[in-house]
């Protein structure tokens, strides 16, 4: 969430015309609480009963843990998945370009 934050400007516009929703199975409070501290420009949402998850295909249950895989959608105006990154992986800049150009070429898409 940091090289988000960091480059919040560059991958989506510094948020014009790009809605950043990172949702999480943590609890709310606890990704309020995170994300204030850590200073993040996106919004969070918890889905603690996993539905978002598992509408969408990236939850990953291990017996008590429920975590999710990183994926990245990027989704256009008309509300239709425009990109995937499956998985998004966080430490390799190449993410990033993938990301870059995507959010951008949803915003130009009509």
């Amino acid at each position: 969430m940091n090289a988000y934050r960091d480059q919040y400007a560059q991958l989506f516009n510094n948020g014009d015309g790009v809605t950043v929703l990172a949702i999480s199975t943590d609890k709310q409070r606890t990704q309020a609480a995170w994300a204030k501290d850590a200073g993040y420009p996106m919004t969070f949402a918890s889905d603690e009963d996993l539905v978002a998850s598992r509408a969408y295909g990236v939850v990953w249950n291990l017996l008590i843990t429920k975590l999710d895989r990183r994926v990245v959608f990027v989704i256009g105006k008309d509300g239709r998945i425009r990109h995937m990154i499956r998985p998004f992986r966080e430490l390799v800049q190449g993410s990033y370009d993938e990301l870059g150009k995507a959010v951008a070429e949803a915003r130009a898409a009509p």
